[in-house]
C-alpha cells in the first residue's frame, strides 16, 4: 500500500512518493494514459472523418456525435450498479480489449471500402458504449487502490495523464485524418487501447469488494440506492445539475465549433487538431494547480472561479475571421484557458465526490452523476446541428458558448460554493442502503458545509 506519509486532501504538498512506488498504481496510471490517448484521438478522428472524408453536413455530424454520447444515457446507471459488485480491473481489461477489436474491425472495413457513414455510426456507438464501462470502473478503481487522504493527489496524477492525452490526441487525430487514410486513423486508436489492456491486466492487488449475498438485490434496487444517495446529498445534487447544464451546452457548442473551424475559418484538419490539442497543455496546468489551489483558497472558490474563467473563454471565438496567424493564436489561447479551468473543475469535483461517498457506492455514484450530466450531451449535439442549419454556424456558436456560462452560475448558487479547504467525509449509511453483505466503515461527519 502507499506510504502513510502522503498529504491530506487539499494539501499544498506534492504527490506523495509512496504513490509512485506502488507498482499497481503505476500500472493503472500507464494504462489509463494510453486509454485516454486513444479516446481523445477517437473523439477527433470520427467527427473529422465524417466531415472531411465522408462529406457529412451539420445535421449528420450532430447525429454522429449524439450516437457516440447516447450510451452514457442508456447504460450509465446499469453499469454503475454492476461495477460496484465487480473488480474494476476486470471491467477495464475487457473494455480495452473490446475497443481494440471494434476499431480494428473499422480499419479492416475501411481497407475494404465499406467504412461509410452507417458503419461509422455503428463504430461510434460501440466505442461509446465500451467507454461507459471503462470510465465508471476507472473512477471507482482509484478508491480501491489508494487511501482516501491520497485521492486528491491520485486524481491529480490521473487527470494529468488525461491532459497529456489531450495534448497529443487531437493533433494526432487531425493529422491522421488529413494526411493518411481512414483505416490508419482507426488502427492507431486500436493500438492505444491495446497498450492500455496490456498494462491494466498486470495489476496484481486483490480488490476489496462487497461479498455477494445468497439472494442479491435486483439491479433496479441497486440503481435506486445510488440515485437516492446522490439526491440526498446537497453537494452531489449540485454537481449533477451543473454537469447537466454544462454538458448539454458544451455538446451543442462543440458540434458548431467542429463546423466553424474548417468551414468558416477554412482551417485544414491538422490545424483543427492543433487548436483542439491546445486544451491539453491547459488541462495539464489545471491538474497541477488542482493539487494546491483548493487547499489554499477553498474548494468552493476554486470550483466557481475556474468554471467561470474556462467556460467564458469561448465567448470571443465567433468574432474571429480567416485563418491568419492571429486567429490561430487566439484559438490556441482559448483552448489553453478552457483546458485549465475545466481540469481544475474536474479534479476538484472528483475529489469532492469520492470523499463524501462510501466505498460500496462509489461506482453507482459515479454512474449516476455521469448519467445525469453526460446524459444531456446527445440532446445538445442534436441541438447544435439543428441551430447550425437554421441560424448559421457563427450565430449558433455564439449562442451555445453563452449557454455554457450557466454552469458556473449554478455552482455559485449551490452548496458547492461554500466548500472550504477541508472536504467533508463520507456519511454513515444505514444498513438498508448497503445490501451487498458488508457495512461501510463509520466515519464522523465533517463540519464543512455541503
Amino acid at each position: 500500500m502507499p506510504s502513510p506519509s502522503s498529504a491530506a486532501p487539499g494539501s499544498s504538498r506534492p504527490v506523495p512518493p509512496g504513490l509512485w512506488r506502488d507498482r499497481d498504481f503505476r500500472r493503472l496510471w500507464t494504462g489509463q494514459t494510453a486509454s485516454q490517448l486513444g479516446e481523445h484521438t477517437t473523439l477527433i478522428v470520427l467527427p473529422l472523418l465524417a466531415v472531411l472524408t465522408l462529406g457529412a453536413g451539420a445535421g449528420e455530424l450532430g447525429v454522429l456525435r449524439a450516437v457516440g454520447q447516447a450510451p452514457v444515457l442508456l447504460l450509465s446507471l446499469f453499469v454503475g450498479a454492476w461495477v460496484d459488485r465487480c473488480r474494476t480491473r476486470t471491467v477495464m481489461v475487457v473494455t480495452d480489449a473490446g475497443r481494440t477489436l471494434v476499431l480494428a474491425a473499422a480499419a479492416v472495413a475501411g481497407l475494404l471500402g465499406l467504412l461509410g457513414l452507417p458503419a461509422l455510426l455503428v463504430v461510434t456507438f460501440a466505442v461509446g458504449a465500451l467507454s461507459v464501462f471503462f470510465d465508471v470502473a476507472y473512477q471507482a478503481s482509484l478508491v480501491r487502490l489508494v487511501r482516501r487522504d491520497q485521492l486528491l493527489q491520485g486524481n491529480s496524477v490521473l487527470e494529468g495523464s488525461r491532459s497529456a492525452a489531450q495534448i497529443g490526441g487531437p493533433a494526432l487525430g487531425g493529422a491522421l485524418v488529413s494526411l493518411l487514410s481512414a483505416p490508419v486513423a482507426a488502427a492507431s486508436n486500436a493500438v492505444f487501447f491495446a497498450l492500455s489492456f496490456l498494462s491494466i491486466r498486470r495489476i496484481r492487488r486483490t480488490e476489496s469488494i462487497p461479498e455477494r449475498p445468497g439472494h442479491p438485490p435486483r439491479v433496479s434496487k441497486r440503481i435506486h440506492e445510488g440515485l437516492r444517495f446522490v439526491i440526498s446529498d446537497p453537494s452531489l445534487r449540485a454537481v449533477c445539475l451543473a454537469s447537466a447544464v454544462f454538458q448539454f451546452s458544451f455538446a451543442a457548442m462543440m458540434t458548431t465549433y467542429l463546423l466553424f473551424l474548417p468551414r468558416e475559418l477554412h482551417l485544414p484538419g491538422t490545424t483543427v487538431g492543433l487548436a483542439l490539442a491546445a486544451m491539453g497543455p491547459g488541462a495539464l496546468l489545471g491538474s497541477m494547480l488542482a493539487a494546491h489551489l483548493p487547499g489554499r483558497f477553498g474548494h468552493g472558490t476554486v470550483l466557481v472561479s475556474a468554471a467561470a474563467l474556462g467556460d467564458g473563454a469561448f465567448l470571443g471565438v465567433p468574432a474571429l475571421h480567416g485563418s491568419s496567424t492571429v486567429t490561430v493564436s487566439v484559438l490556441l489561447a482559448v483552448s489553453i484557458v478552457f483546458g485549465a479551468g475545466g481540469q481544475l473543475v474536474n479534479v476538484t469535483v472528483m475529489a469532492v465526490r469520492q470523499s463524501v461517498t462510501p466505498d460500496g457506492l462509489q461506482g453507482r455514484t459515479a454512474a449516476t452523476i455521469t448519467f445525469v450530466g453526460m446524459g444531456t450531451a446527445p440532446l445538445g449535439s442534436l441541438l447544435g446541428g439543428f441551430l447550425a442549419m437554421e441560424w448559421g454556424v457563427r450565430t449558433s456558436l455564439l449562442v451555445t458558448a453563452a449557454a455554457m456560462m450557466s454552469s458556473p452560475v449554478v455552482m455559485a448558487l449551490s452548496p458547492l460554493a461554500r466548500l472550504g479547504r477541508t472536504l467533508p467525509t463520507a456519511r454513515i449509511m444505514p444498513p438498508a442502503a448497503d445490501r451487498c453483505g458488508t457495512r461501510e466503515s463509520s466515519r464522523p461527519p465533517s463540519g464543512d458545509a455541503g
